[in-house]
């Protein structure tokens, strides 16, 4: 099984050679890793043909303006060849060398995604954990809570992109929330949990900054939610930030 690995950059410089360095140290050899740049202006491209060589022949990249971080992921995702797609953000990186090798091991031919756990670190100081984010609990129902499992650890197969779609590219935040409720709880693909920490992630994306993305968020979801045909309410969706405060309770 093929393993389509996308990462997309923009003016990343400071965070990719982590990034690139897990996706090297993968015990699982069939790998595409896919990079998507947004024309940056930083040293991310030399990065990226630095790091080139060593995949022999694995890695396929292009720099090029786009609209946005869910249109450069759309595009990775049409340029796989893989079975199975996967993301990796480029200030994120694999909790371990064992990552991929775990979820091809755990895919079966009933199987069409499979996710896990990711935990959150300082980003100036990578080996302090500030909040441990278990898909343990999530089952699809939750998602009329807004819950949904840790969107870096889905690995899904491509068929289902080409059958339910890509990313949305007018929103801000939540495209990956609006993917996963169409996949799953509209769709009803089916589902592997993998009881193991996948990704490593810097706090500070755009999902985790400040109360303004939350209010993004919020409304986004409710859009989604509208455009799937679903009702929902805002009261129903604030119920999960009452678990979110037990993630950080428990670390």
């Amino acid at each position: 099984m093929k393993i389509s690995l996308v990462t997309v950059t923009y003016n990343s410089g400071l965070t990719l050679r982590d990034t690139i360095r897990s996706v090297l140290s993968q015990s699982y050899p069939n790998i595409e890793y896919i990079i998507i740049d947004g024309a940056s202006q930083d040293n991310t491209i030399d990065i990226v043909k630095e790091y080139e060589p060593l995949f022999n022949g694995r890695m396929r990249w292009k720099s090029e303006k786009d609209d946005g971080l869910y249109d450069a992921i759309n595009k990775g995702i049409t340029m796989a060849t893989g079975e199975v797609v996967g993301i990796l953000n480029s200030d994120d990186f694999f909790t371990s060398s064992i990552v991929l090798e775990e979820i091809v091991n755990n895919f079966n031919e009933n199987i069409d995604a499979i996710y896990g756990d990711v935990h959150f670190v300082n980003s100036n100081d990578l080996t302090r954990s500030i909040r441990y984010y278990s898909s343990k609990v999530f089952r699809p129902s939750l998602m009329i809570l807004g819950f949904m499992p840790a969107h870096p650890t889905f690995y899904c197969r491509k068929f289902c992109y080409e059958k339910y779609g890509l990313y949305k590219i007018d929103f801000k935040i939540a495209a990956d929330f609006d993917l996963l409720l169409r996949f799953i709880y509209v769709h009803h693909i089916t589902l592997k949990y993998l009881p193991l920490d996948m990704v490593t992630m810097r706090v500070g994306g755009a999902s985790t900054n400040g109360l303004k993305s939350h209010v993004c968020i919020m409304k986004e979801h409710l859009r989604s939610f509208k455009e799937n045909g679903l009702k929902n309410c805002a009261l129903l969706l604030s119920l999960r930030y009452f678990y979110k405060l037990t993630e950080y309770i428990r670390n």
